[in-house]
C-alpha cells in the first residue's frame, strides 16, 4: 500500500495591515506572506476502517475532528464523496499559537494529498473553496510562492516575477517565546486599541514596494501595537539586539513568533541573545524563504 507524503511549510507575514472588522466577526487584512523551507511533515495511506484516523508526535495536539488535517479531509470528502478514508501521520515542528500558520499548512497539505489520491478531482477553484472553509490562512498554502492576501486571508493574488526574485532564498531567523498568543485575544485587543490601518494607505504602502521590490520591505504589523504592549519581553529583546548591532525582530501574524531577515552570522548571534533573554526553552530556527 503506497504512502503519500508532503511537507507542510510554515509561513511568515512579511507585511501585515489589518484594515477593519467585518460583519462576520473576522478582520479584513492586507498581507505579503511567504512560506519557509521549514515545516511539518504529513503522510497518509488508504485506510480500511471506514473513517479518517490521525496520529501525531505532539501529545498536546488534538487528533480529533477539530484538527485541521481531519477538518480538511471532511471538507474534501464533502465535495468528492467517493474519496477514500485515510490513516494520517503528522510530525510537528512548527509551534502552535505562533502566527506561523502551522495548523493551516497541515490542513492545506491534507487537501493536496487527497486531491493527489483522487487524481485531481477538485480544480484549483474547488481546492481554494475547500481551503477557505477550513481556515483563513489555508489558501496561501496551496501556492508554493509568495502571495498577497486580502479579505480575511482567503483572497490570494500572485506577485510578480521581480518580487519572487527579490524574496527568493532570503535567510531569516525565527524566534518564539515559550508562550503562544491566542489570535482571538489579539484581534479583540486590536479592536479596543482602534489600531487599524486605512485600506487605501495600506494598499499604497505595500503597492509601492511591490511595483519596485528593492530595498527593505515596508515595516508593518499592526498586531505589534497590542502584543508588544502586553508582552514586554519583545521590547526588551529588541533593545538587546539593537545594542549588539543586530536586526530587530518583527511579529508574524498575531504572534507569538517573530522574525528578522538575517545572514548566518547574525542569526547565530540573535539566537544566542534570544535564549539568554527568553530562556533556553524558546523556539529558534534559521530558515530560508521559498525559492
Amino acid at each position: 500500500m503506497s504512502v503519500h507524503k508532503t511537507v507542510c511549510p510554515a509561513k511568515l507575514n512579511l507585511y501585515l495591515a489589518v484594515t477593519g472588522r467585518r460583519p462576520d466577526g473576522y478582520h479584513d487584512l492586507l498581507s505579503l506572506a511567504t512560506q519557509l523551507d521549514f515545516g511539518d511533515d504529513l503522510e497518509a495511506e488508504i485506510s480500511s476502517t471506514g473513517r479518517d484516523l490521525l496520529v501525531c508526535d505532539n501529545p498536546t495536539l488534538s487528533c480529533g475532528a477539530d484538527n485541521l488535517v481531519l477538518k480538511a479531509a471532511a471538507a474534501y470528502r464533502k465535495r468528492v464523496p467517493d474519496a477514500p478514508f485515510l490513516s494520517w501521520k503528522l510530525t510537528k515542528r512548527v509551534p502552535c499559537g505562533a502566527g506561523m500558520g502551522g495548523g493551516s499548512s497541515d490542513g492545506a497539505a491534507s487537501l493536496r494529498i487527497m486531491n493527489e489520491i483522487c487524481n485531481d478531482a477538485l480544480s484549483e477553484t474547488g481546492m481554494l473553496d475547500a481551503a477557505s472553509e477550513i481556515g483563513s490562512d489555508c489558501p496561501l498554502f496551496l501556492s508554493d510562492e509568495p502571495v498577497v492576501m486580502r479579505g480575511r486571508g482567503e483572497k490570494i493574488s500572485r506577485v510578480s516575477k521581480e518580487v519572487r526574485s527579490a524574496l527568493s532564498g532570503m535567510q531569516v531567523v525565527v524566534i518564539r517565546p515559550s508562550f503562544g498568543i491566542p489570535k482571538a485575544w489579539a484581534c479583540d485587543a486590536l479592536d479596543r486599541a482602534n489600531a487599524m490601518t486605512p485600506t487605501e494607505a495600506a494598499e499604497a504602502e505595500l503597492g509601492a514596494w511591490l511595483e519596485s521590490p528593492c530595498g527593505n520591505i515596508p515595516q508593518r504589523n499592526r498586531f505589534e501595537a497590542v502584543v508588544f504592549r502586553k508582552y514586554l519581553c519583545y521590547d526588551a529583546l529588541n533593545a538587546e539586539l539593537t545594542n549588539a548591532g543586530l536586526p530587530m525582530l518583527r511579529l508574524t501574524g498575531s504572534g507569538s513568533a517573530c522574525f528578522a531577515l538575517a545572514d548566518e552570522s547574525e542569526a547565530k548571534d540573535m539566537i544566542g541573545i534570544s535564549r539568554k533573554c527568553l530562556g533556553g526553552s524558546c523556539f529558534a530556527v534559521r530558515a530560508r524563504l521559498v525559492q
